[in-house]
């Protein structure tokens, strides 16, 4: 992707950029480990986001 992205598309990125993060340590620890993983976890190369803006 070039570097000329609107302020739609970059919001956008970056927000799913923070959310494709893993569960940190202190609430992993707080619930016993019940809650270890992340579900809505995503990998840059093997699950895509859908494009809305055209560009």
């Amino acid at each position: 992707m070039g570097s000329k992205k609107s302020a739609v598309k970059k919001r956008r990125l970056a927000s799913a950029a923070k959310s494709a993060k893993p569960v940190p340590i202190f609430v992993r620890l707080k619930t016993g480990r019940r809650v270890s993983t992340n579900p809505k976890r995503r990998h840059w190369r093997s699950k895509k986001l859908r494009a809305r803006e055209k560009e």
